[in-house]
């Protein structure tokens, strides 16, 4: 794995076009090189894998999720294969019967670092050719067919014609004869571009992968933003500001008056700016008003005042002199 990289503004870049897209994710796999341990719901940087998934295809019109309901950070459509376990291409199918756009994004639940700009890039390059889907490779160039954008179409098509084919041979009853089929059967049929990031097309698919996502977050340089998208994420905030002003207002605050200004004041501008109606252009002024505040204070603290004259009291100049005897 390269060099971690942060993960931008959540959904970014995440539109190809008036049409939009779809998402379908895929977590109901059985995870057995973690034990059988619920992997969409292991934790990097205090956020379920599932719900880092989520956020990074936050521009989507449509969010499937392939697997058992449980709690999500946002909400989604569920699906399930039939019979449920049946395997990747039997959970596509099931995904694939609840988006109507012509494309989609399939990505399994375990990328702890995909992003919206990765995803952007995806449908980008999906909308400006004629593949029928846009995939990533990883570090050693391997295809990550989970981890792409697809024409729906093409999709449709190769999916029923491989059901068609188990149908035909008599190897399953009807609605899982996708059960079991490997995705290399799927990919194999289109006609693919490939994208590579050693990045985004990281997963954990085992218990020293999810070591290694957990440490690289903690990675200073990278540790803030990851901190600030969880955090909005657990606080129900879709609102991206340049979290530069509000550090360079905390600084300000704790050097020109006192350390434990600095949360303070961070939390009074989010309250004022949420009373002036929100949105980032709110939080600029209302931290630009405190910072220049701060200021203030901290110039009347350095200013000692003009200088006396030598050779004369520092007194006030309407002072005149006691001369009462027991003065």
């Amino acid at each position: 794995m390269t060099a971690y990289e942060p993960p931008g503004d959540p959904g970014a870049g995440t539109d190809p076009g008036p049409a939009g897209y779809d998402a379908v994710v895929l977590a109901g796999g059985a995870a057995r090189r973690l034990g059988g341990a619920d992997k969409p719901g292991l934790r990097v940087g205090g956020r379920a894998l599932l719900d880092r998934v989520l956020t990074a295809c936050a521009g989507a019109r449509t969010t499937v999720v392939v697997a058992d309901v449980r709690p999500t950070a946002r909400p989604v459509t569920w699906a399930r294969e039939d019979p449920p376990g049946g395997g990747p291409l039997a959970a596509l199918a099931a995904g694939l019967r609840h988006t109507t756009a012509e494309h989609v994004l399939v990505v399994s639940a375990d990328l702890p670092f995909l992003a919206g700009p990765t995803v952007g890039r995806l449908l980008s390059a999906l909308a400006a050719g004629d593949a029928d889907g846009v995939l990533l490779t990883d570090a050693d160039g391997r295809d990550q067919p989970l981890v792409a954008a697809y024409r729906a179409s093409a999709l449709r098509r190769e999916l029923a014609a491989l059901a068609r084919d188990r149908a035909g041979r008599g190897g399953r009853a009807a609605g899982a004869q996708l059960t079991g089929l490997p995705l290399r059967r799927l990919t194999g049929a289109l006609r693919l571009t490939r994208v590579p990031d050693a990045v985004a097309s990281f997963d954990c698919d085992t218990w020293d992968d999810l070591a290694t996502a957990r440490a690289r977050i903690r990675e200073h340089g990278h540790v803030l933003d990851e901190w600030i998208s969880a955090a909005k994420d657990e606080l129900g905030i879709d609102l991206d500001v340049d979290t530069g002003i509000l550090l360079d207002l905390a600084r300000d605050a704790a050097h020109g008056v006192a350390r434990p200004a600095a949360p303070l004041t961070t939390f009074l501008v989010g309250y004022a700016a949420g009373r002036a109606g929100g949105g980032p252009e709110a939080v600029a002024e209302t931290a630009r008003r405190a910072a220049a505040l701060a200021q203030r204070w901290a110039e009347e603290a350095a200013d000692t005042g003009p200088a006396p004259e030598r050779g004369k009291p520092d007194v006030a100049p309407d002072a005149t002199t006691d001369t009462r005897p027991d003065a």
